[in-house]
């Protein structure tokens, strides 16, 4: 059976793998973990990574969207979920239904969850989220006194309270100890307005690096998927593979030249590929001439422009066969290119890269459902 156009392999194990390694460095700090499965689980989907990483030892799920959440719970997942960036006409109501947890940044957006909770009858369950330096979502701690003491007032049991490190991703980062200290400080705050919350505030670098700061519980991401944000030697695996296959092949001689613009122009006589995928479905156009595939138990160069649809692979003497399999990226374990290699060359981050594979065209294909972290 050839290769579809353009696929998407997500092994299921690797993610129950990767969550068990990550859930092990959290229990030996007494912490539970969050995986975190945003943005359809960081092009992974969400659905089948959730049921995975529970498979692999975590407690909690976190969802950017109210959106994002209900559709864990329309899957049939029960676990706890956090939800914690919405637009301010987002209805809480579906949430508070549906048991998911919410993140409440400013009094307004308390006045919301409120609100919601009137219309329903029930009691929502809050994790407020404090600014500690990153100065995105999170409350000022100007105004992080007077939101604590709305929250003990209100009809609300304030379940934790949380954060987000800017620089953990650096280890020895002189704000990681500045954002930590800034954390504790609204702590003891929220303690003395009456509230007893846990704390949440490593994300995968800290959930790796940093011990002193998982708290009660600890929220990775990135990592969870096998791409590890910090040097270490932390045995995590890269869930996704992405490949496509040889559509057609042709014989070039010198000096024929390939793609828009001509930017590339044969040297010697030699064979190419096509295969067909490009920037239509995530093979980002500005690695135009400055990565290969593997094709054929090798790395081969890709030649000329990426185009909406396709890319040339420059072959030399070798002639592939029809449908043979093109690995764009996977995990590197037998000497193909990686995400990170992407990344690198770009100048990004693997983030960018994986989840720019949440795409029409691209179709996923799960593998290793069973996801047994004991393997």
């Amino acid at each position: 059976m050839y290769p579809p156009r353009a696929e998407a392999v997500i092994d299921l194990s690797a993610i129950s793998h990767n969550v068990a390694v990550l859930a092990g460095k959290a229990r030996q700090s007494g912490a539970g973990t969050m995986a975190v499965v945003k943005a359809d689980g960081y092009g992974h989907g969400a659905v089948p990574v959730a049921r995975a990483a529970l498979r692999g030892g975590a407690n909690w799920l976190g969802a950017c969207s109210v959106a994002e959440a209900l559709a864990l719970r329309e899957s049939g997942i029960t676990a706890p979920v956090l939800t914690w960036l919405d637009t301010v006409d987002t209805d809480f109501a579906p949430a508070l239904r549906a048991g998911i947890d919410v993140t409440v940044s400013s009094q307004p957006e308390l006045a919301r969850v409120i609100d919601a909770a009137g219309r329903t009858g029930l009691r929502p369950r809050v994790h407020l989220k404090v600014d500690t330096g990153l100065c995105r979502n999170g409350c000022a701690a100007a105004e992080w006194p007077a939101l604590v003491k709305a929250a003990a007032a209100g009809e609300i049991d304030v379940v934790a309270m949380w954060s987000h490190f800017a620089c953990a991703d650096e280890p020895g980062d002189p704000s990681i100890d500045v954002q930590a200290a800034r954390f504790d400080e609204a702590y003891r705050s929220a303690r003395q307005a009456g509230l007893h919350p846990l704390r949440h505030l490593a994300n995968s670098a800290a959930t790796l690096t940093r011990p002193e700061y998982h708290f009660e519980l600890v929220r990775p991401g990135i990592a969870i998927y096998g791409l590890n944000p910090v040097p270490t030697a932390d045995d995590l695996r890269p869930a996704m593979t992405f490949r496509s296959s040889v559509v057609l092949v042709k014989r070039l001689v010198a000096g024929e030249s390939v793609s828009y613009g001509h930017t590339w122009t044969a040297p010697r006589e030699t064979t190419v590929a096509l295969v067909p995928v490009g920037y239509g479905d995530g093979v980002p156009r500005s690695l135009s001439g400055r990565f290969s595939v593997w094709l054929g138990g090798r790395r081969r160069p890709v030649v000329g422009r990426v185009c909406m649809d396709q890319i040339v692979v420059d072959c030399g003497d070798w002639e592939p066969p029809l449908g043979a399999e093109v690995v764009l990226f996977g995990t590197g374990s037998s000497g193909e290119p990686t995400a990170r290699e992407w990344a690198d060359t770009l100048g990004t981050i693997d983030y960018e890269i994986v989840t720019g594979m949440y795409r029409p065209r691209v179709r996923r294909r799960y593998v290793g459902t069973e996801g047994d972290p004991r393997e």
